[in-house]
C-alpha cells in the first residue's frame, strides 16, 4: 500500500465582478489624487486590455453599483459642470485598505494606548504582585489577596487589616503619543518618472486608520510642505496632488513643532518623509530665498537649527529619505545628528512597514513615577 501525499488544486477566493473592479478602482482613485472620471478611464482600459469585464457587466455597470452603494455622488463643479467624486465611504474604505496594504499583519487592538516597559498606574494587569509601598494608589490594592493575606496573618476571629497585609498588582502604565508626519509635496516627488506621492499619501492614511483604531487616545497631524508648509485634513489625503514647488523643510519643521507644543501628552515626534533637499526658505521679510543646485549653506544651516530647536523640546525627527544620493544622505545624517533622531534612506516600497516599526517603538518610552 502506496502512502504519499494528494495535493488539490488551489481556487483562488470568489469575488463577484462588482469587487474584482473596486479593487482596482480603489488603487487608480489614489494615484489621480480623486480624480472619478480619470480612474474610470484607466480602469476602461484595464478592462479591455485583461478582459476584466464582459456582456454580463460592464464599467458602466460598475459605475451604476457605485452609485447604489454610496460610493461615489454626484457634484457640481466649480465652472458649473456636474460630475462625480467620491464619498465620506469611500475615504475610509481607501484608508482601511490602505492600512491591509502596509500593516497587513497588525491584530485590531482595542484602547488604543501604548504599552511601556515600566511599572505603574495604568489599566493593563500583569498577572505580578508585591507588597504595598507608601505612595501606591489605592485603585492598585488588590483586594482579594490582601483579605486573605489579613486572615492568614491575623486569624478570622480577630480580623483586622494594616498597611503589612496590602498587596499590589502591578500595571503598564500606558503612555498617549502625538505624532506629526511631514509629506513631501515638491515637484521631484513625481520626477524621472517615478510615482513618490502615491505611496506617502498610502503611509498617511494608513497610519491615520491604524492610530483611530488601535491607538484612539493618540493624535496624528499630517502636514504638506512645499515652498511653505500647511496643515491637511485626513480626509484630504486621497486627493494630495504634488505642485510645481520647491523644498522648504525649515517651513514643515516649524510648523510642526508649533502643533506639538500645544499637545499636553509628554511624547511627541515627527515624522518627515522626503525625497529631496532643502533648497528653500522664507526669509523674515516675507520673501522666499530658493536654491535647487546643490545643498545651499543657509539653507541647510536653517534645518540644522530648527533640528536643534526640536530636540531641545525633546521632539524627536524620524526622516524618510527616498533618495540614494551620497551628498543627500550625508546632510540627513548630519541633521539626524543635530536633533538626536533617527534617519532611514529607503525605496519606496518598505516606506510603510518601517514607519510603522519606528512608530511602534518610539512610543515604547520609560515612564518614571
Amino acid at each position: 500500500m502506496y502512502q504519499g501525499f494528494v495535493f488539490k488544486t488551489y481556487a483562488a477566493p470568489f469575488q463577484t465582478p462588482f469587487d474584482k473592479l473596486f479593487d482596482i478602482f480603489k488603487e487608480l482613485i489614489v494615484h489621480t489624487s480623486g480624480d472619478f472620471d480619470e480612474a474610470i478611464d484607466w480602469l476602461r482600459q484595464l478592462a479591455q486590455e485583461y478582459q476584466l469585464t464582459d456582456g454580463n457587466y460592464n464599467i458602466d455597470d460598475f459605475i451604476e453599483d457605485l452609485i447604489k452603494k454610496g460610493y461615489i455622488r454626484q457634484e457640481i463643479e466649480p465652472d458649473g459642470q456636474s460630475g462625480m467624486a467620491i464619498t465620506k465611504k469611500t475615504e475610509r474604505i481607501l484608508r482601511q485598505h490602505a492600512l491591509e496594504q502596509i500593516f497587513g499583519n497588525l491584530k485590531k487592538g482595542g484602547s488604543g494606548n501604548h504599552k511601556t516597559k515600566s511599572y505603574g498606574i495604568g489599566d493593563e494587569h500583569t498577572g505580578s504582585f508585591r507588597n504595598y509601598q507608601f505612595g501606591d494608589p489605592l485603585e492598585s490594592v488588590s483586594v482579594t489577596d490582601s483579605l486573605r493575606n489579613a486572615q492568614i496573618n491575623h486569624g478570622i476571629d480577630s480580623f483586622k487589616l494594616n498597611e503589612n497585609d496590602l498587596v499590589i498588582e502591578e500595571t503598564h502604565f500606558k503612555s498617549q503619543m502625538s505624532t506629526v508626519l511631514m509629506i513631501d509635496i515638491s515637484h521631484s516627488m513625481i520626477l524621472y518618472g517615478e510615482d513618490r506621492i502615491t505611496p506617502a499619501k498610502k503611509v498617511g492614511m494608513a497610519l491615520a486608520e491604524l492610530i483611530s483604531t488601535r491607538y484612539a487616545k493618540d493624535s496624528l497631524d499630517i502636514i504638506v510642505f512645499g515652498n511653505d508648509a500647511w496643515p491637511i485634513a485626513i480626509k484630504d489625503l486621497p486627493y494630495l496632488k504634488v505642485g510645481p514647488y520647491h523644498t522648504n523643510t525649515v517651513a514643515g519643521l516649524q510648523l510642526a513643532i508649533d502643533l506639538l507644543r500645544r499637545k499636553r501628552n509628554s511624547n511627541k515626534q515627527i515624522f518627515m518623509i522626503t525625497d529631496g533637499k532643502p533648497s528653500c526658505i522664507r526669509k523674515t521679510d516675507g520673501s522666499y530665498y530658493m536654491n535647487s543646485a546643490g545643498l545651499d549653506p543657509y539653507i541647510v544651516e536653517q534645518c540644522y537649527t530648527t533640528a536643534q530647536q526640536a530636540r531641545k523640546l525633546g521632539i524627536p525627527i524620524t526622516t524618510f529619505m527616498i533618495a540614494q544620493d551620497p551628498y543627500l544622505q550625508k546632510f540627513v545624517a548630519e541633521f539626524t545628528k543635530q536633533n538626536q533622531g533617527k534617519a532611514f534612506y529607503t525605496g519606496i516600497r518598505g516606506l510603510g512597514e518601517m514607519i510603522f516599526e519606528d512608530y511602534e517603538q518610539n512610543r515604547k518610552k520609560r515612564l518614571k513615577r
